[in-house]
């Protein structure tokens, strides 16, 4: 299984891309500006869309891709989401006002884009190609949202992502349950902004480090922190790093640490 970082980023600027992760080459998990890497035809073959939740930088690109490749496609493209995600879409996307309700058009028995609900602890397989294995996890935020553990339907690690989350413990509970090949986690903001992080439902370095002290003993797998803020990446990290040399003062192994970048690919 192939993962592809089409966008990591917690905010636009140069070079910088909002949240969207390819798998294979059908599925597509968030749909923030980073799908704006894909060519006209790498989106058509895009079948299914796995949405952690409706804030924009999750979701901005989702109208503008159908409405590029609906009329290329034999198929109504699959949106799978909280029915409460689902429903934003619905109510402030796809309403006929902001962009046309495209699981009507060009007709309802043949629309250009479905939506499918799905509830935390979910297990579901997708894929036109490849067939992938998904469960949804459980995410803490300001709005209903999750995460995902996918791997290839044939076996094989996890890759797992967060989603947007604040402390979630029952979401170790999972993971720790789980063969992970790579976490994908948020670090929106620094420890200088720690009070922000928390109103807003975001890991800071310092939340970050509690979460990371429930992995099970003996799991050892790669972690990447994923939607920093453009001006705040390098302090972040820098904090990050800090507490990785923390992880191993006592002489046991520390975290594996790493910034994610776009246009990385990662074979699972």
């Amino acid at each position: 299984m192939q993962v592809r970082v089409l966008g990591c980023s917690g905010a636009i600027a140069k070079d910088c891309r909002t949240t969207s992760f390819l798998i294979d080459r059908d599925l597509l998990v968030d749909a923030g500006t980073g799908v704006g890497e894909l060519n006209l035809w790498e989106m058509i073959e895009v079948d299914d869309v796995l949405l952690t939740h409706s804030h924009l930088d999750h979701i901005t690109a989702l109208p503008l891709m159908i409405d590029a490749v609906a009329n290329r496609r034999t198929r109504p493209l699959r949106v799978h989401a909280l029915p409460e995600t689902i429903a934003a879409l619905r109510t402030h996307v796809f309403n006929n006002v902001i962009w046309p309700d495209f699981a009507s058009i060009p007709s309802r028995e043949a629309p250009f884009v479905c939506f499918h609900d799905l509830v935390i602890g979910q297990q579901l397989q997708l894929g036109t190609g490849t067939l992938k294995h998904i469960e949804v996890l459980p995410a803490v935020h300001t709005v209903p949202a999750c995460g995902f553990a996918v791997r290839s339907a044939q076996g094989g690690p996890h890759w797992i992502f967060s989603g947007d989350t604040e402390r979630n413990a029952p979401f170790w509970d999972r993971v720790n349950q789980l063969d992970v090949g790579m976490l994908v986690i948020e670090t929106a903001f620094s420890n200088r902004e720690k009070a922000l992080a928390q109103r807003s439902l975001h890991l800071s370095p310092a939340t970050l480090a509690g979460e990371l002290a429930q992995i099970a003993a003996g799991k050892d797998f790669p972690i990447y922190i994923t939607h920093t803020k453009p001006a705040e990446t390098g302090e972040i990290m820098s904090q990050i790093e800090e507490l990785t040399k923390g992880s191993c003062a006592d002489g046991t192994k520390g975290w594996d640490i790493r910034w994610l970048q776009a246009a990385g690919t990662f074979e699972l």
